[in-house]
């Protein structure tokens, strides 16, 4: 599995960014937000149970990731397709305003060396890359618990300050000067 330090993986991919058949879906690739922090969590398959509750608390804190410069994308092996299907049929991924990346080809979780050997789907894994493609922060937890999206912002803010920042710190919080 790649981890922090490492460059993240090339990739281009078909995103899934609306509900309307027209519009609903869009390339997005490793190229897409130059200058960008990027945000990436994957979960194992569209239509389950866990997920729609991690993809709609990251959906909830879009806006706050955004001010903080940073892309949030959400990605599966499931297609284009499955994704607005759901989109279009769970009531609380209708407004979702992130992407929901199709690795359907497993191109870029087989990159990342996330594909569980059992179940043959992405793990739960969450990556922060920061705006030069280096991977910041890695998360994996087992295909049957949530992750904390509220967390990989509390991280994110830390990475942002090139400080140290102690066990629990926060936002606003004093870090540690060396």
């Amino acid at each position: 599995m790649l981890g922090v330090g490492q460059k993240f993986p090339e990739y281009k991919v078909t995103a899934t960014v609306s509900n309307d058949i027209k519009t609903a879906f869009q390339e997005i690739g490793s190229d897409s937000h130059p200058g960008k922090w990027k945000v990436l969590f994957f979960w194992p398959k569209d239509f389950t149970f866990v997920c729609p509750t991690e993809i709609v608390a990251f959906g909830k804190l879009n806006k706050d990731f955004a001010d903080r410069d940073a892309v949030l994308m959400g990605a599966s092996i499931d297609s284009e397709f499955v994704h607005l299907a759901w989109r279009q049929n769970h009531a609380d991924l209708k407004d979702l305003p992130i992407p929901m990346l199709a690795d359907v080809k497993r191109e870029l979780s087989s990159a990342l060396g996330i594909i569980d050997p059992g179940a043959g789907v992405s793990q739960r894994a969450v990556y922060i890359v920061d705006p030069e493609n280096v991977i910041r922060f890695v998360m994996v937890t087992d295909l049957s618990v949530g992750r904390n999206s509220s967390e990989v912002l509390r991280v994110l803010d830390a990475l942002q300050t090139d400080e140290l920042c102690p066990c629990n710190w926060n936002k606003g919080q004093e870090t540690i000067h060396v």
